[in-house]
């Protein structure tokens, strides 16, 4: 002859909705409480790859256009040593 509270141990089919829906959430806070830690390494490992994913293809982007600005220099630099291209010596 129990009032039917949260804290007693009932069937699913006797609870009402707003019941199975405290329990519900009382065992996510459980779930949540217990592996805390775990899920917190997870997520510092887990940024810790994306920003080493990120600082990576920074670096080779960089890299690439100080290429690309180099042979855009060299190539400015015979440009200029041949002179301008006129119709007499081209």
């Amino acid at each position: 002859m129990a009032a039917g509270g949260v804290g007693e141990v009932a069937s699913n089919e006797q609870l009402t909705a707003a019941q199975k829906q405290i329990l519900r959430k009382r065992q996510d806070l459980d779930y949540w409480k217990k592996n805390a830690l775990e899920i917190r390494s997870r997520n510092r490992i887990t940024g810790l790859a994306i920003g080493a994913f990120v600082i990576g293809i920074y670096t080779i982007l960089s890299v690439k256009q100080e290429r690309i600005m180099e042979d855009i220099d060299n190539e400015a630099k015979i440009n200029y040593i041949r002179g301008p291209r006129t119709g007499t010596n081209s």
